[in-house]
């Protein structure tokens, strides 16, 4: 559905008085109940960048520390916590990536799992080679505009091993697709690092399309789902994708450094080469044996100790999104969205809209450019409005569905209005 064929209100007042009706009709709308209200906050447009904290967080913190942690103490890496990050990952999986249990596990930040990720693929594709079964492969593929971490990673890697950087070129407002993608994978690439949902744009990509363009050149696709998971319906084993990766502290609120979870398909799993191999990955991790053997599986994915302690608070969204559905989820982002676009068009005419209008092509944040955007940010900032603004003249607007109303939208781009006038 086009943000073009449904009806625009005929004025701003007429916007605002329809967020109230909004509100009321909103199926989710006791979800905004479940989370810790800032104190000097007017409107969070940033949940696409941190999420807010669930309500049940303190007691969850508290009872883990008190029963767990004090309770148990070193006892709970074997009655509890070694299983963990698997068991997250599973519900994850679940709740967010049309995932099988035993292929997504959470462990490390996003920055370490896909270099983990990516140089996996680098060496599973030399193994194909050095088997004499394909072609030489020296080329990997990213978007020029990707998020800085993940085209420093790529280039770094490309480095080390003598490969190539092949760049794609995707509008402002867009992001890849299959077309894109076809022009840029050949019998040389060995994988391709894309954004599922592009973290300036909101551009959703044609996820199974641009998978089954990759694959078909005989490379592996790696999905960055950071500001996908938790805001978009994914469904990684029906679509046949390969290996992804995503924060946990956007859409699924786990707090400021909160751990990455990683997918890999299970056809993989055997294949799969960890190039950080850590004890907590081994077969047999308390044996302290010589020589390195990898846990089967995704397990094997694991390096150091999990940070056990900051899944607590992922888990609480996680059982959230669980009860909402992200069906149900990403109806509330559609129309959260659509709404911002409508007040947008109404009150800053003098504002770009760099993301797609097609409701079927966008996540769940918006960005829109304006000459002073990024000092109407910083007065914002100091009036308790919080959007945030990326370079050279973008305001993003993060609308994350469980936790935002339809209200402090409209309170919030109001706000931006006065301060970029």
């Amino acid at each position: 559905m086009s943000d073009a064929d449904a009806p625009k209100p005929a004025n701003p007042a007429e916007l605002r008085a329809r967020a109230a009706v909004l509100d009321a009709s909103d199926p989710l709308a006791a979800y905004t109940a479940h989370f810790v209200p800032g104190d000097d906050l007017v409107a969070y447009l940033d949940g696409n960048s941190l999420g807010r904290p669930v309500a049940s967080v303190p007691a969850a913190l508290d009872d883990f520390v008190r029963t767990q942690w004090a309770g148990r103490l070193i006892r709970g890496w074997d009655e509890l916590w070694l299983t963990r990050p698997a068991e997250l990952g599973d519900r994850i999986g679940a709740a967010c990536l049309g995932a099988a249990s035993g292929q997504t596990i959470v462990a490390d930040s996003t920055s370490v799992l896909i270099f983990k990720l990516l140089r996996a693929a680098i060496a599973a594709q030399q193994t194909v080679e050095a088997l004499g079964t394909g072609t030489a492969r020296d080329e990997l593929v990213i978007l020029r505009d990707e998020f800085p971490t993940d085209r420093f990673i790529i280039e770094r890697l490309a480095d080390d091993h003598g490969l190539t950087v092949r760049w794609v070129d995707a509008p402002l407002d867009a992001g890849i697709t299959p077309e894109l993608a076809a022009a840029a994978v050949g019998p040389r690439t060995i994988a391709a690092l894309f954004s599922g949902v592009a973290y300036r744009s909101a551009w959703w990509a044609d996820m199974p399309e641009v998978t089954r363009v990759v694959q078909a050149a005989g490379a592996l696709v790696i999905w960055d789902c950071s500001h996908a998971v938790g805001s978009v319906p994914l469904d990684f084993d029906a679509w046949g994708v390969d290996y992804a990766v995503g924060c946990s502290y956007k859409y699924l609120n786990g707090g400021p450094g909160a751990p990455a979870w990683a997918y890999v398909a299970a056809r993989h799993h055997d294949t799969l080469r960890n190039p950080i191999p850590g004890w907590l990955g081994a077969a047999a991790p308390f044996s302290m044996t010589e020589g390195y053997t990898p846990a089967p599986g995704i397990g094997s994915l694991v390096s150091g100790t999990p940070p056990i302690l900051t899944m607590v608070a992922l888990g609480e969204m996680v059982s959230l999104i669980e009860a909402a559905g992200i069906a149900a989820i990403r109806e509330k982002s559609i129309a959260l969205t659509s709404y911002a676009i409508e007040l947008v068009d109404a009150l800053i005419p003098t504002a770009t809209v760099s993301t797609p209008r097609d409701a079927a092509r966008r996540g769940s944040h918006l960005t829109i450019d304006h000459p002073n955007s990024a000092v109407a940010v910083q007065r914002l900032w100091a009036q308790g409005v919080i959007p945030d603004f990326r370079h050279p003249s973008g305001v993003r607007i993060g609308l994350s569905p469980l936790s935002t109303s339809f209200t402090e939208v409209e309170r919030g781009i109001r706000a931006l209005s006065e301060a970029l006038s």
